[in-house]
């Protein structure tokens, strides 16, 4: 059986809703039978923290395949991960797991009204710069950004804070990973 880990932070970690509903790697599970699908998610972390922790949440477990779920926090203004540092980490993380089996995925707009720490500008930056280490290292790419602004009602998927995924969100998230993976 080939291993699937899913690396990043809340936006992956949160397995189950308060009323008990698939998030993003259960989602997966389910359409990839044939995997074992790893939560290497933990709230909070930036890219500086994931690099901190790649050798045991991830490297450890010989993955055929990894997805790359980070930004949200590098981007905050509280955390003030610089993104020229986030571009040199997003490259080690990539080569440390290899550009061949690694899909880095940008992070989602927020909604700037329910959303103090993130403006949707500087999370666009960044996209740009998860497209360009992509590119770079030979990595698959999925602007998430941009597939998830572009939907009218995108705001609906979030939560009252503006930033984590309701069940509608989820549902668009893991639809886009699912259909990128299926692609690779």
């Amino acid at each position: 059986m080939k291993t699937l880990v899913c690396f990043g932070d809340s936006i992956t970690a949160r397995e189950l809703d308060e009323n008990g509903r698939d998030r993003l790697t259960p989602r997966i599970a389910k359409e990839m039978p044939d995997w074992k699908v790893v939560n290497s998610g933990v709230s909070g972390n930036t890219t500086v923290d994931a690099l901190l922790r790649i050798e045991e949440d991830v490297l450890a477990l010989s993955p055929d395949f990894v997805t790359v779920l980070l930004g949200a926090n590098d981007s905050a203004i509280h955390r003030n991960v610089d993104i020229e540092l986030y571009e040199e980490n997003l490259r080690k993380i990539t080569s440390l797991i290899g550009p061949e089996k690694t899909l880095l995925i940008s992070a989602a707009p927020v909604v700037e009204s329910r959303q103090d720490a993130r403006k949707n500008d500087t999370l666009q930056d960044f996209a740009r710069v998860v497209e360009r280490v992509a590119a770079d290292t030979g990595a698959y790419y999925l602007n998430f950004f941009e597939k998830m602004i572009g939907h009218p009602e995108y705001e609906d998927f979030l939560t009252e804070d503006g930033l984590h995924f309701n069940y509608k969100g989820y549902e668009f998230l893991s639809h886009a990973v699912l259909t990128k993976l299926k692609s690779i």
